[in-house]
């Protein structure tokens, strides 16, 4: 008995050691609780190098309020940069702007409190609606020296400005923010905002760890230029190396886009740091004119216009129900996004582009009580996009309406097999307050512990 109770204080005070400070380097927590708000936390990595002076820090912000996601992700990036990574728990799409401006009094506030920061090197990152959060924080408060904003860029209706800090736009070629994001770039280049954009071969999707070393390194090279840390000869001249065996690919292998997306996010990163930026600049010119490049520059351009031409397409028959048009619509996209070709990424665009769709007037009828139209969406929903765990839910909250338990359990296992694990929200749905959920949330465990 004696030894059981030992067991448990050794246990209780680990726990109270992870909740208070200091933090073991090396170790992801997943729930730091703020001190002035329990209801709010933040997951927590300090990497295994931090040493015994103020460390740089990135508050990352996942559109679902998934603070250990992107932590799990770039965590041996936090290593190898020596970057300490705290990620929101409670930001995510949804919130209004004082929300989130609260959420991040908190967060900063907690996480300066506990951990050695270096004042001068405070960065946001996010993906998707939470890019538009890490971007407005900038916006909000001077002290961030850079924004790394993944699949989405600033908030609407921002002018572009000469702003205090770095903009790191990413985006993959099938994201259906990809061209917003272009645009937000080539708006940059008429101010003194020192700004890039990184374009990977992927979807709306959290970027791969090494792009996303990408756009650390760059923050590492902002600090630099800004005299926040000692020049990294070694690190530059990896770089260098690195990004002329990518261009060499990419020439050989004629994806002259790529090669000249190569040589200006080089041109912008090394700008004042190294002589090679010449040498960027001079394969950019000389790429310029190459009539390759031109004839797929001219290709990628009416590739552009073709998919808002589709869009606007799409948005005619939102404002009609038509079911055979919208399955003969999807099994062609799905076919299309799927093949190798030049047009794969506008096609992935477009299949993002009407899950988003169908999501924002799925949750405005739901919300309206318009359940007829509701399920007409939500069953397009699930056909356009059915590994999506808000399809799956919007569903189970109209099979309840529609008195069939039976249904609403399958699709929340649907669900929950799509990634869904956010049990509060779960037994705060008011239709689910008479549903037996605890198959479900056995589920959200049992796929919490694999």
């Amino acid at each position: 008995m004696i030894k059981s109770w030992l067991i448990l204080l050794v246990l209780t005070t680990r726990i109270c050691a992870y909740a208070n400070g200091p933090f073991p380097p090396g170790k992801l927590i997943e729930k730091v609780v703020c001190k002035n708000d329990s209801s709010q936390s933040y997951a927590l990595y300090v990497p295994v190098k931090a040493g015994n002076g103020p460390s740089p820090i990135i508050y990352f912000f996942d559109p679902h309020g998934d603070g250990t996601l992107p932590l799990k992700k770039y965590r041996s990036l936090a290593d190898a940069y020596g970057y300490i990574l705290a990620g929101s728990n409670n930001s995510k799409n949804g919130n209004d702007w004082a929300s989130t401006e609260n959420i991040w009094r908190h967060l900063s506030d907690d996480s300066k409190s506990r951990l050695k920061i270096n004042e001068a090197r405070i960065y946001t990152c996010g993906f998707s609606g939470g890019a538009k959060v890490a971007s407005f924080i900038a916006l909000q408060h001077p002290g961030v020296k850079g924004v790394i904003a993944g699949g989405a860029g600033l908030p609407d209706g921002t002018p572009p400005g000469d702003y205090n800090f770095s903009f790191t736009a990413i985006a993959g070629e099938g994201d259906m923010n990809l061209t917003d994001l272009v645009a937000i770039d080539g708006s940059l280049a008429g101010t003194r905002t020192r700004h890039r954009i990184i374009i990977f071969d992927g979807i709306h999707e959290w970027a791969p760890g090494n792009i996303m070393n990408l756009a650390f390194a760059g923050l590492q090279f902002d600090a630099i230029r800004q005299g926040a840390i000692p020049k990294d000869n070694a690190l530059i001249t990896s770089y260098v190396a690195d990004s002329k065996k990518r261009l060499t690919v990419y020439v050989q292998s004629h994806r002259f886009i790529k090669a000249m997306q190569e040589c200006q996010l080089s041109i912008s990163l090394l700008d004042g740091l190294s002589p090679e930026t010449n040498w960027f600049q001079t394969r950019a010119a000389s790429l310029a004119n190459d009539p390759q490049y031109q004839q797929q520059l001219r290709s990628r351009q009416s590739q552009f216009a073709r998919e808002q031409n589709i869009k606007e397409e799409y948005m005619q028959h939102f404002q009609q129900q038509d079911m055979p048009y919208w399955t003969t619509a999807i099994h062609d996209l799905q076919i299309k996004a799927a093949a190798k070709t030049p047009e794969r990424g506008m096609y992935q665009r477009l299949q993002a582009y009407l899950s988003l769709a169908f999501y924002s007037l799925s949750n405005r009828l739901i919300g309206n009580n318009e359940n007829d139209g509701a399920r007409y969406f939500t069953e397009l929903y699930k056909t356009a996009d059915p590994t999506n765990s808000e399809a799956w839910y919007f569903s189970a909250v109209l099979h309840i309406r529609e008195k069939n338990a039976q249904a609403a359990e399958h699709d929340l296992q649907m669900a929950v097999q799509c990634g869904f694990n956010d049990k509060s929200r779960l037994v705060r749905q008011p239709e689910f307050k008479t549903l037996d959920l605890s198959r479900v949330t056995a589920a959200i465990q049992q796929a919490a512990a694999r």
